[in-house]
């Protein structure tokens, strides 16, 4: 088990480096062999993606924290990447090597003021799930409740300013020269921060507790007296992992269950127009026998401004009214196309490229049920993921970075359980919020 996490700028940018230099190395050699005529069977070239998403996992599992939050981004990729690689990524959802047992029981005595012996009635030492910035172990309270205690790797909160220090000066490298990228990871920056404080998480886990929990859904409750910044306490939330559940072959009834769950839980946070859980990745959802959703991990939660929440919500339905002047009006206000270009025929072909996927996401709000198993849907998809243009210079208002991972990981998600979707509710929420955002304008 590996305790050592390195915190330095010198020691992260060496693995960084390192991890990079290998993997391009790997891929100039594929090339060049492909150049000069050697043929590469299906077999051997899912082979050579899987051991270099490997070789990366493996590096970014030393750094965890924010290399680990890119690994579990690029698990989520539809088309960007090949299959094999969101395969390998995945595992940064579910299981990362923890640190030494004995650091996380010298972490939870300096957070909270005695051993976890002491604490609690029970406390196994063997962590039961490890990601990004912490990891899980099972407890019981004093009067046998059970409960998830996480605990932060030491020196997470330290590392995030130098690794966006250093992805800041990469992407700067590729961007055109004159953009603004300041906003973007200024963004990014503040959310992660905002993870690491788990007093901030135990309040989130309170609200959705509050808003969600009932016959449906199960969220944790807080326990605040067992937390503090580095360690949260939390009843525990049972079921199984995506990955587990479809290792089960579930019936297409099961599917449709649990997809319609989760399209509704979306939609329900947007109507409530507050907190957005915007993690929207397959570890932070458990399926269970008794047939309601487990929603966990309040870490990365979202609330967006006015301003954009109605900007956005009147994507879809100007998408599927199909009204390009006011498509392209919107997508001027949302800073995704520019209205005074250096080059209109450039800018006009990355519209009509925007318009065409944004029709692509609005497929499944045109009739009143989707089929999330459609194979014509996935490569509709993945055609505008691998095809997006690279415009060397960010596009969008900010609030594009979680907006869109949370509603393409809800996709991601529903295109594995191949679930069958009614949307007719979601539709009248999405025309009723807009409605309300129009009369408190007036």
């Amino acid at each position: 088990m590996n305790e050592d996490f390195p915190s330095s700028k010198f020691e992260r940018g060496k693995i960084f480096a390192k991890t990079g230099l290998k993997v391009g190395t790997n891929y100039a050699k594929r090339y060049l062999k492909k150049s000069i005529g050697q043929k590469e069977s299906q077999e051997e070239g899912r082979q050579f993606h899987s051991e270099n998403a490997r070789q990366i996992f493996n590096e970014f599992t030393k750094l965890r924290g924010t290399a680990l939050k890119i690994a579990q981004s690029l698990s989520m990729d539809e088309g960007m990447l090949p299959d094999e690689f969101a395969e390998v990524m995945s595992e940064a959802q579910y299981s990362v090597p923890p640190i030494n047992k004995a650091l996380a029981r010298s972490i939870i005595k300096k957070e909270l003021g005695d051993y976890p012996e002491a604490l609690f009635s029970h406390f196994k030492p063997d962590a039961i799930a490890a990601a990004s910035i912490g990891q899980v172990h099972e407890a019981r309270l004093k009067d046998g409740e059970k409960v998830a205690v996480k605990i932060q790797y030491p020196n997470v909160r330290n590392t995030i300013h130098s690794d966006m220090a250093m992805a800041k000066s990469l992407v700067k490298r590729l961007a055109k020269r004159g953009a603004n990228l300041d906003d973007y990871f200024d963004e990014v920056e503040a959310t992660l921060l905002e993870e690491t404080d788990y007093r901030q998480e135990g309040q989130y886990i309170e609200y959705f507790h509050q808003r969600f929990h009932g016959d449906t859904i199960v969220t944790p409750r807080w326990i605040k007296e067992l937390s503090s910044r580095k360690v949260l306490t939390m009843t525990f939330v049972e079921g199984r992992h995506l990955k587990e559940l479809l290792e089960m072959n579930p019936s297409q009834e099961e599917r449709n269950h649990f997809g319609q769950l989760l399209w509704d839980f979306f939609h329900d946070q947007v109507e409530q127009r507050n907190f957005i859980h915007a993690d929207t990745h397959p570890g932070n959802f458990f399926f269970r026998d008794d047939g309601r959703l487990g929603v966990i991990d309040f870490g990365c939660v979202k609330k967006f401004d006015e301003e954009f929440t109605q900007n956005y919500m009147q994507l879809l339905p100007m998408h599927l009214n199909g009204d390009e002047k006011a498509i392209r009006e919107l997508y001027t206000r949302l800073d995704i196309v520019k209205e005074h270009p250096d080059n209109p025929r450039k800018e006009e072909e990355f519209f009509q490229f925007c318009k065409n996927y944004g029709n692509t996401f609005a497929l499944p709000y045109m009739n009143n049920e989707f089929d999330f198993g459609d194979p014509s849907f996935k490569r509709k998809i993945n055609h505008y993921a691998k095809r997006m243009p690279i415009m060397n210079e960010p596009r969008g208002d900010k609030n594009f970075i979680y907006s869109t991972k949370v509603h393409m990981g809800l996709y991601s998600i529903l295109m594995k359980l191949k679930a069958r979707i009614d949307t007719r509710q979601s539709k009248e929420i999405t025309q009723k919020v807009l409605g309300e955002m129009e009369q408190e304008q007036l």
